[in-house]
């Protein structure tokens, strides 16, 4: 039996799992011994992610996050996904018992609050051949997989990166759903830019495609990327995306343990013709998932900002 402030202190951590354009897209509900994750799909992005993909990856991270702060609080979880069925949104049930706390994600637990979404030019040093074993082995131990790409299908991912900016620029509805999300950082969520500054920001991307600006920076970003993955699942459903989530929250927290932090480079993921490509390119019947480059980075960045737990989660039950 857990009181109200201690379960507000789980989902606190929880939510700073990443989500698509930190839309933030999950609702909890709790009692005093569960805590159940809901999508909010009135944080959805229609035209950026039509299935709801991300929206449900993005989920899925937090459910990870949600586990890893229940175990680094000694708790034990017992997990279960889909309670409805997968057409509804109550995604996932963690039951919080007295059982012994999964050492391993108690170890993840202190590194929740020191991941970023780095977006900026790594170091330029290699990432350890331990380093990625013990990432991609984290990402294994939920059910998918982490592939490196070698040079020539880096070079090959590149272009597809390129393509997929040139593609989502030249759509004005992606243009005004991206300018709609672009928030001063008070509003606590949304991609964050200066109060000031954020109705002219809004204005720009709404009315201009910068896509091939944008596709010259994302591919020197990549190239440029001491390590880059693709995260796939064998399937590709609800279940699966949920998967592909708490595999990615798995991986940037084992990342940071090795002071590596990580961003995303999705267009050829979201672009669902661009998305057969990489799968191809990828020599695999898996599907492609997130698109991530990883490095150590160059400065520590303050937090992306987030809602507050009242935001999110209902009042704690009995």
């Amino acid at each position: 039996m857990l009181a109200a402030d201690a379960i507000r202190a789980l989902v606190q951590r929880a939510v700073l799992a990443p989500s698509s354009h930190n839309t933030q897209p999950w609702r909890f509900r709790a009692t005093t011994s569960a805590i159940d994750l809901l999508a909010d799909r009135t944080r959805a992005l229609p035209v950026n992610d039509p299935f709801d993909r991300e929206l449900i990856v993005s989920c899925g991270a937090a459910l990870m996050a949600l586990r890893a702060a229940s175990a680094d609080a000694g708790l034990g979880t017992r997990v279960l996904l889909l309670p409805d069925g997968a057409d509804g949104d109550w995604l996932a049930r963690v039951e919080l018992t007295a059982d012994p706390a999964d050492t391993g994600l108690a170890a993840l637990g202190p590194l929740i609050e020191q991941r970023r979404t780095y977006r900026k030019a790594f170091e330029a040093r290699e990432v350890s051949p331990d380093v990625v074993a013990s990432v991609t082995s984290s990402v294994a131990a939920q059910g998918a997989r982490l592939l490196t790409l070698d040079i020539e299908q880096r070079q090959a991912a590149g272009a597809l990166v390129a393509e997929g900016d040139r593609e989502q620029w030249d759509d004005p509805r992606w243009r005004r759903e991206l300018a709609m999300w672009m928030h001063p950082r008070r509003d606590g969520d949304g991609l964050s830019v200066p109060a000031l500054a954020a109705p002219i920001a809004q204005a720009v991307v709404r009315s201009f495609d910068m896509g091939s600006g944008v596709a010259a920076k994302d591919q020197q970003l990549l190239t440029a990327s001491p390590w880059l993955t693709v995260l796939t699942t064998a399937g590709d459903d609800v279940r699966s995306w949920l998967q592909a989530g708490q595999a990615l929250q798995c991986a940037l927290l084992v990342g940071c343990r090795h002071g590596l932090q990580a961003s995303y480079l999705n267009q050829p993921v979201e672009v669902a013709t661009l998305r057969t490509r990489l799968q191809a390119l990828l020599g695999t019947v898996d599907h492609p998932q997130l698109l991530m480059r990883w490095g150590h980075p160059t400065e520590t960045l303050p937090p992306a900002p987030r809602r507050p737990p009242e935001a999110v989660l209902e009042a704690v039950a009995s």
